[in-house]
Protein backbone atom coordinates (compact mmCIF):
# COMPACT_ATOMS: atom_id res chain seq x y z
CA UNK A 1 0.00 0.00 0.00
CA UNK A 2 1.56 2.93 -1.14
CA UNK A 3 0.69 6.22 2.11
CA UNK A 4 1.09 9.44 1.49
CA UNK A 5 0.59 11.68 4.75
CA UNK A 6 -1.71 13.89 4.97
CA UNK A 7 -2.11 14.74 9.36
CA UNK A 8 0.24 14.69 12.70
CA UNK A 9 1.39 11.18 13.37
CA UNK A 10 -0.48 9.42 16.24
CA UNK A 11 1.66 6.72 18.10
CA UNK A 12 -0.58 4.31 19.45
CA UNK A 13 -0.85 1.03 21.72
CA UNK A 14 -3.24 -1.29 21.34
CA UNK A 15 -4.52 -3.72 23.53
CA UNK A 16 -6.46 -6.45 21.72
CA UNK A 17 -8.40 -9.66 22.26
CA UNK A 18 -7.35 -9.90 18.70
CA UNK A 19 -11.21 -11.47 17.13
CA UNK A 20 -12.03 -10.42 13.74
CA UNK A 21 -13.42 -6.83 14.14
CA UNK A 22 -10.08 -6.43 16.19
CA UNK A 23 -8.10 -7.73 13.28
CA UNK A 24 -10.07 -5.15 11.27
CA UNK A 25 -8.75 -2.52 13.06
CA UNK A 26 -5.53 -3.09 13.95
CA UNK A 27 -4.92 -3.24 9.81
CA UNK A 28 -7.17 -0.29 9.34
CA UNK A 29 -4.59 1.24 11.62
CA UNK A 30 -1.89 -0.22 9.44
CA UNK A 31 -2.89 1.25 6.17
CA UNK A 32 -3.63 5.00 7.86
CA UNK A 33 -0.69 6.82 6.79
CA UNK A 34 -1.06 9.36 9.85
CA UNK A 35 -0.81 6.20 12.54
CA UNK A 36 2.13 4.41 14.25
CA UNK A 37 1.56 1.41 16.09
CA UNK A 38 3.95 1.48 18.66
CA UNK A 39 2.71 -1.68 20.62
CA UNK A 40 0.39 -4.07 21.28
CA UNK A 41 -0.51 -6.15 24.06
CA UNK A 42 -2.96 -8.97 23.80
CA UNK A 43 -5.42 -10.17 26.40
CA UNK A 44 -8.31 -13.19 26.37
CA UNK A 45 -11.88 -12.19 24.85
CA UNK A 46 -13.17 -13.00 21.48
CA UNK A 47 -10.34 -15.93 21.40
CA UNK A 48 -8.04 -17.39 24.07
CA UNK A 49 -5.12 -14.95 24.56
CA UNK A 50 -2.46 -17.43 22.53
CA UNK A 51 -4.46 -17.29 19.66
CA UNK A 52 -4.91 -13.24 20.29
CA UNK A 53 -0.66 -13.09 20.11
CA UNK A 54 -1.32 -15.43 16.59
CA UNK A 55 -3.63 -13.23 15.03
CA UNK A 56 -1.70 -10.39 16.01
CA UNK A 57 1.36 -11.87 14.35
CA UNK A 58 -0.90 -12.64 11.49
CA UNK A 59 -1.89 -8.88 10.81
CA UNK A 60 1.32 -7.85 10.86
CA UNK A 61 2.56 -10.11 8.75
CA UNK A 62 -0.25 -8.81 5.55
CA UNK A 63 0.77 -4.89 7.06
CA UNK A 64 4.38 -5.55 7.01
CA UNK A 65 4.65 -4.41 10.13
CA UNK A 66 6.59 -7.65 11.82
CA UNK A 67 8.80 -5.25 13.87
CA UNK A 68 5.94 -4.03 16.30
CA UNK A 69 6.39 -4.97 19.98
CA UNK A 70 4.01 -7.74 20.82
CA UNK A 71 3.18 -8.88 24.62
CA UNK A 72 1.33 -11.58 25.77
CA UNK A 73 -1.84 -10.82 28.27
CA UNK A 74 -4.21 -11.83 30.70
CA UNK A 75 -6.19 -15.08 30.28
CA UNK A 76 -9.15 -14.06 32.41
CA UNK A 77 -10.40 -12.06 34.39
CA UNK A 78 -9.18 -9.98 37.62
CA UNK A 79 -12.11 -11.89 39.54
CA UNK A 80 -13.73 -15.01 37.70
CA UNK A 81 -13.18 -17.41 35.15
CA UNK A 82 -12.81 -15.84 31.27
CA UNK A 83 -16.04 -16.05 28.76
CA UNK A 84 -14.44 -16.64 25.45
CA UNK A 85 -16.55 -15.79 22.01
CA UNK A 86 -15.88 -18.56 20.11
CA UNK A 87 -19.53 -18.61 19.25
CA UNK A 88 -18.99 -15.46 17.34
CA UNK A 89 -15.38 -15.63 16.16
CA UNK A 90 -14.35 -19.00 15.83
CA UNK A 91 -12.29 -21.38 17.78
CA UNK A 92 -8.96 -19.44 16.53
CA UNK A 93 -10.38 -15.98 16.85
CA UNK A 94 -10.64 -15.56 12.98
CA UNK A 95 -13.13 -17.09 11.66
CA UNK A 96 -11.14 -21.13 11.57
CA UNK A 97 -9.98 -20.36 8.09
CA UNK A 98 -6.73 -20.35 8.48
CA UNK A 99 -4.35 -23.50 8.05
CA UNK A 100 -1.24 -22.29 10.59
CA UNK A 101 -0.53 -20.70 13.34
CA UNK A 102 1.85 -17.53 13.69
CA UNK A 103 4.18 -16.01 16.23
CA UNK A 104 5.38 -12.61 16.23
CA UNK A 105 8.07 -12.24 15.27
CA UNK A 106 9.05 -9.46 17.67
CA UNK A 107 7.54 -11.10 20.97
CA UNK A 108 8.59 -8.68 24.40
CA UNK A 109 9.21 -10.46 27.34
CA UNK A 110 7.33 -8.71 29.38
CA UNK A 111 3.22 -9.00 30.19
CA UNK A 112 0.93 -6.55 28.39
CA UNK A 113 0.29 -5.35 31.56
CA UNK A 114 4.30 -4.42 32.03
CA UNK A 115 4.29 -3.22 28.27
CA UNK A 116 1.21 -0.56 28.72
CA UNK A 117 3.54 0.51 32.01
CA UNK A 118 6.69 1.21 30.07
CA UNK A 119 5.40 2.92 27.44
CA UNK A 120 3.34 5.16 29.30
CA UNK A 121 6.23 6.14 31.91
CA UNK A 122 9.06 6.09 28.77
CA UNK A 123 7.31 8.81 27.20
CA UNK A 124 4.75 10.48 29.10
CA UNK A 125 1.93 12.41 26.71
CA UNK A 126 2.97 10.96 23.61
CA UNK A 127 1.20 7.67 23.12
CA UNK A 128 -2.86 6.83 22.75
CA UNK A 129 -4.15 4.00 24.28
CA UNK A 130 -6.50 2.24 22.48
CA UNK A 131 -8.45 -0.42 24.41
CA UNK A 132 -10.38 -3.32 22.26
CA UNK A 133 -10.69 -6.01 24.40
CA UNK A 134 -11.40 -7.07 28.30
CA UNK A 135 -9.68 -4.06 30.45
CA UNK A 136 -7.80 -6.36 32.11
CA UNK A 137 -4.23 -5.58 31.14
CA UNK A 138 -5.10 -2.16 31.92
CA UNK A 139 -6.33 -3.24 35.48
CA UNK A 140 -3.58 -5.21 36.03
CA UNK A 141 -1.38 -2.03 35.19
CA UNK A 142 -3.03 -0.08 37.58
CA UNK A 143 -1.53 -2.00 40.51
CA UNK A 144 1.94 -1.00 39.55
CA UNK A 145 1.29 2.77 38.21
CA UNK A 146 -1.93 4.07 39.46
CA UNK A 147 -1.58 7.36 37.78
CA UNK A 148 -1.09 5.20 34.08
CA UNK A 149 -3.60 6.75 31.97
CA UNK A 150 -2.45 10.63 33.05
CA UNK A 151 0.88 8.91 31.27
CA UNK A 152 -1.29 8.71 27.76
CA UNK A 153 -2.42 11.04 25.58
CA UNK A 154 -5.56 9.94 25.14
CA UNK A 155 -7.04 6.85 26.32
CA UNK A 156 -10.30 5.52 23.31
CA UNK A 157 -12.34 2.38 24.98
CA UNK A 158 -14.08 0.16 22.60
CA UNK A 159 -16.88 -0.60 25.25
CA UNK A 160 -19.59 0.64 27.04
CA UNK A 161 -23.06 1.32 25.92
CA UNK A 162 -22.93 4.90 26.20
CA UNK A 163 -25.84 6.61 28.43
CA UNK A 164 -29.14 4.70 29.43
CA UNK A 165 -31.01 3.77 26.13
CA UNK A 166 -34.85 5.11 25.46
CA UNK A 167 -37.73 3.87 27.51
CA UNK A 168 -38.30 0.69 25.76
CA UNK A 169 -35.20 -0.47 24.22
CA UNK A 170 -32.17 -2.17 25.57
CA UNK A 171 -28.70 -1.99 24.36
CA UNK A 172 -26.37 -4.76 22.79
CA UNK A 173 -24.00 -6.69 24.72
CA UNK A 174 -21.30 -4.76 26.46
CA UNK A 175 -18.89 -7.72 25.60
CA UNK A 176 -15.46 -6.18 26.94
CA UNK A 177 -16.99 -4.26 30.39
CA UNK A 178 -19.26 -7.95 30.72
CA UNK A 179 -15.55 -9.71 30.36
CA UNK A 180 -14.29 -8.04 33.56
CA UNK A 181 -16.60 -5.21 35.50
CA UNK A 182 -13.71 -5.15 38.24
CA UNK A 183 -10.78 -4.35 35.41
CA UNK A 184 -13.55 -1.64 34.14
CA UNK A 185 -14.55 -0.14 37.26
CA UNK A 186 -10.70 0.53 38.12
CA UNK A 187 -10.00 2.09 34.22
CA UNK A 188 -13.33 3.74 34.63
CA UNK A 189 -12.35 5.45 38.04
CA UNK A 190 -8.45 6.06 37.20
CA UNK A 191 -7.06 9.79 36.92
CA UNK A 192 -6.80 10.81 32.87
CA UNK A 193 -6.04 13.08 30.56
CA UNK A 194 -8.90 12.33 27.88
CA UNK A 195 -10.80 9.21 28.07
CA UNK A 196 -13.60 8.37 25.33
CA UNK A 197 -16.15 5.75 25.31
CA UNK A 198 -16.91 4.56 21.76
CA UNK A 199 -19.71 1.94 22.91
CA UNK A 200 -21.89 -0.29 21.45
CA UNK A 201 -25.05 2.14 21.40
CA UNK A 202 -22.35 3.58 18.44
CA UNK A 203 -20.76 0.74 17.28
CA UNK A 204 -24.08 -1.21 16.96
CA UNK A 205 -25.42 0.74 14.30
CA UNK A 206 -22.35 1.10 12.55
CA UNK A 207 -22.60 -1.05 9.63
CA UNK A 208 -20.42 -3.31 6.85
CA UNK A 209 -23.37 -3.73 4.28
CA UNK A 210 -23.38 -6.03 1.40
CA UNK A 211 -22.44 -3.65 -1.04
CA UNK A 212 -19.32 -2.95 0.99
CA UNK A 213 -18.28 -6.68 1.54
CA UNK A 214 -18.56 -6.81 -2.23
CA UNK A 215 -16.51 -4.03 -2.59
CA UNK A 216 -13.99 -5.98 -0.13
CA UNK A 217 -14.39 -9.05 -1.82
CA UNK A 218 -13.48 -7.79 -5.36
CA UNK A 219 -10.19 -5.58 -4.26
CA UNK A 220 -7.81 -8.03 -5.75
CA UNK A 221 -5.71 -7.56 -2.96
CA UNK A 222 -4.53 -9.33 -0.36
CA UNK A 223 -5.75 -6.79 2.40
CA UNK A 224 -9.10 -6.94 0.56
CA UNK A 225 -8.89 -10.66 0.25
CA UNK A 226 -8.39 -11.07 4.37
CA UNK A 227 -10.94 -8.19 5.25
CA UNK A 228 -13.45 -9.80 2.97
CA UNK A 229 -12.55 -13.58 4.26
CA UNK A 230 -12.37 -12.88 8.10
CA UNK A 231 -15.65 -10.89 7.42
CA UNK A 232 -17.80 -13.54 5.84
CA UNK A 233 -17.27 -15.77 8.87
CA UNK A 234 -18.37 -12.83 11.02
CA UNK A 235 -21.43 -12.33 9.47
CA UNK A 236 -22.12 -16.37 10.25
CA UNK A 237 -23.47 -15.26 13.50
CA UNK A 238 -24.65 -12.11 12.85
CA UNK A 239 -27.14 -12.69 9.76
CA UNK A 240 -29.04 -14.46 12.93
CA UNK A 241 -29.48 -10.71 14.45
CA UNK A 242 -31.11 -8.92 11.38
CA UNK A 243 -31.21 -11.49 8.51
CA UNK A 244 -29.06 -10.48 6.39
CA UNK A 245 -25.33 -10.74 5.53
CA UNK A 246 -23.76 -8.02 7.15
CA UNK A 247 -22.01 -6.59 10.74
CA UNK A 248 -21.59 -3.88 12.68
CA UNK A 249 -17.78 -2.20 13.08
CA UNK A 250 -17.32 -2.29 16.69
CA UNK A 251 -13.61 -2.05 17.30
CA UNK A 252 -12.26 -0.12 13.75
CA UNK A 253 -14.94 3.02 14.76
CA UNK A 254 -13.04 3.19 17.70
CA UNK A 255 -9.85 2.78 16.40
CA UNK A 256 -10.67 5.58 13.38
CA UNK A 257 -12.46 7.90 16.25
CA UNK A 258 -9.04 8.21 18.18
CA UNK A 259 -7.34 9.11 14.93
CA UNK A 260 -10.08 11.49 13.51
CA UNK A 261 -12.20 12.40 16.40
CA UNK A 262 -13.86 15.29 13.95
CA UNK A 263 -16.10 11.96 12.80
CA UNK A 264 -17.89 12.42 16.44
CA UNK A 265 -20.83 14.10 15.71
CA UNK A 266 -22.68 13.92 19.22
CA UNK A 267 -21.28 13.57 22.58
CA UNK A 268 -21.81 14.00 26.27
CA UNK A 269 -19.04 13.71 29.16
CA UNK A 270 -19.79 13.25 32.21
CA UNK A 271 -19.17 9.91 34.97
CA UNK A 272 -19.08 6.09 33.59
CA UNK A 273 -20.53 3.37 35.88
CA UNK A 274 -20.85 -0.28 35.92
CA UNK A 275 -24.07 -1.63 36.33
CA UNK A 276 -25.41 -4.85 36.50
CA UNK A 277 -29.27 -5.40 35.88
CA UNK A 278 -29.09 -9.49 36.95
CA UNK A 279 -28.37 -10.39 33.29
CA UNK A 280 -25.61 -8.54 32.11
CA UNK A 281 -23.02 -5.80 33.13
CA UNK A 282 -22.42 -2.44 31.22
CA UNK A 283 -20.66 0.22 31.55
CA UNK A 284 -23.23 3.22 31.30
CA UNK A 285 -22.97 7.20 31.14
CA UNK A 286 -24.90 7.80 34.43
CA UNK A 287 -27.60 9.52 32.95
CA UNK A 288 -31.06 9.02 31.45
CA UNK A 289 -31.47 9.19 27.51
CA UNK A 290 -33.24 12.57 27.96
CA UNK A 291 -30.17 13.52 30.12
CA UNK A 292 -31.68 13.74 33.97
CA UNK A 293 -30.03 11.65 36.85
CA UNK A 294 -30.38 8.30 37.08
CA UNK A 295 -32.68 6.43 39.72
CA UNK A 296 -29.85 4.86 41.68
CA UNK A 297 -26.99 6.28 43.92
CA UNK A 298 -23.83 6.66 41.69
CA UNK A 299 -20.41 6.81 42.67
CA UNK A 300 -18.09 9.81 41.41
CA UNK A 301 -15.59 9.22 38.17
CA UNK A 302 -13.61 11.17 36.37
CA UNK A 303 -15.33 12.55 33.77
CA UNK A 304 -15.38 10.21 30.31
CA UNK A 305 -16.57 11.65 26.60
CA UNK A 306 -18.87 9.19 25.48
CA UNK A 307 -19.75 9.20 21.74
CA UNK A 308 -23.48 9.42 21.05
CA UNK A 309 -23.64 9.98 16.72
CA UNK A 310 -21.12 9.65 14.63
CA UNK A 311 -20.39 10.68 10.85
CA UNK A 312 -21.20 7.11 9.65
CA UNK A 313 -20.83 7.63 5.63
CA UNK A 314 -17.19 8.78 6.07
CA UNK A 315 -16.41 6.62 8.63
CA UNK A 316 -17.41 3.63 6.87
CA UNK A 317 -16.17 5.11 3.01
CA UNK A 318 -12.75 5.76 4.58
CA UNK A 319 -12.72 1.90 6.23
CA UNK A 320 -13.67 0.08 3.46
CA UNK A 321 -11.07 1.82 1.14
CA UNK A 322 -8.05 1.16 3.55
CA UNK A 323 -9.11 -2.73 4.09
CA UNK A 324 -9.57 -2.80 0.17
CA UNK A 325 -5.66 -2.34 0.03
CA UNK A 326 -5.85 0.43 -2.53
Amino acid sequence: MNKVRTRDVRHIVVDTDTGIDDAHALLYLAGRDDVEISAISSVYGNTTVESAVANIARVLQIAHLEDVPVAKGAAGPIVGDPSIAFHVHGRDGLGDIWPSILSPQNLSPHSSAELIVQMGRAKPNYYDLLLLGPLTNVGLALEVEPNLLMLFRSVVIMGGAGRLPPLGTVRMVDANTHNDPEAASRVYAAPHNHMVMVGSNVTAGTIVDEIAFQTLQTAGTEWGTFSASTLDAYMNFYQYTWGRRVSPVHDGLAAALLVQPEWITKSVTGPVNITNDGFATRAYLAQTDAGLSVSWPTESTPDTLVVLEIDKEAFLSDFVRVLSGK
